[in-house]
């Protein structure tokens, strides 16, 4: 896979909680670091997303927050 955005993120699937109309997918990066992505069921079907698999969350940087 190629793209051109720069936030990249490498792990493993731990969970797939279908909803309504959108899947939580959780990648854990390391041990303690995760990332929960909300996509459409849809999407999470198409890509066969299973715990377990490798995955890369991409993050498009103009919608990440940081609060404190």
């Amino acid at each position: 896979m190629k793209l051109s955005a720069r936030n990249q993120i490498a792990g493993t699937i731990k969970t797939v909680k279908p909803g309504a109309t959108t899947s939580h997918i959780t990648i854990e990066v390391s041990p303690t670091v995760t990332i929960t992505a909300s996509i459409t069921n849809e999407s999470a079907e198409e890509l066969g997303l299973k715990p377990g698999m490798k995955a890369t969350a991409v993050i498009k940087a103009s919608d990440v927050m940081v609060g404190v």
